[in-house]
């Protein structure tokens, strides 16, 4: 099983059942295994400033899913639950990041590991140093580079 690490956020409706809906169904999957979630934060929009706040977590799961099939599989489930792709970091009702995934570096036009923007996102950073604080050293040590 490979370790990774995840980053919700939601800021429709009721964001916090979201979080939780999704964090449900990412359990359900046989191939994932949530190991630990940080406490939920609620933050400023980032990116598009005008539109509520998010409210965020990251999870900790094991899973025997490749990259991109944990990609596959969280872009489903954020379809399953009713988002719509409208403009980037624009409002959303749920969605799913792959922050890290092991120690893998990745760029490919699907796919980009560490996620590309996590060293600049308190909403991301703050959750992770409180459920695996060497990741989030790793991510800012692999953005400094």
């Amino acid at each position: 099983m490979s370790h990774a690490w995840l980053s919700l956020g939601a800021n429709l409706e009721k964001p916090v059942e979201q979080l939780a809906n999704a964090t449900h169904l990412l359990s359900a999957n046989p191939a994932i295994n949530v190991i630990v979630q940080s406490k939920v934060l609620k933050n400023p929009a980032w990116g598009k400033t005008d539109q509520p706040d998010f409210h965020n977590i990251v999870l900790g799961i094991e899973t025997s899913l490749t990259p991109l099939e944990l990609l596959d599989t969280c872009q489903s489930i954020e379809n399953k639950m009713g988002r719509v792709r409208k403009e980037r970091w624009g409002p959303r009702l749920i969605d799913i990041d792959i922050v890290a995934y092991e120690r893998i570096r990745m760029d490919t036009e699907r796919l980009t590991l560490p996620h590309p923007h996590a060293h600049e996102r308190e909403f991301v950073l703050k959750p992770l140093s409180e459920i695996s604080p060497e990741t989030q050293n790793w991510i800012l040590e692999q953005a400094a580079s």
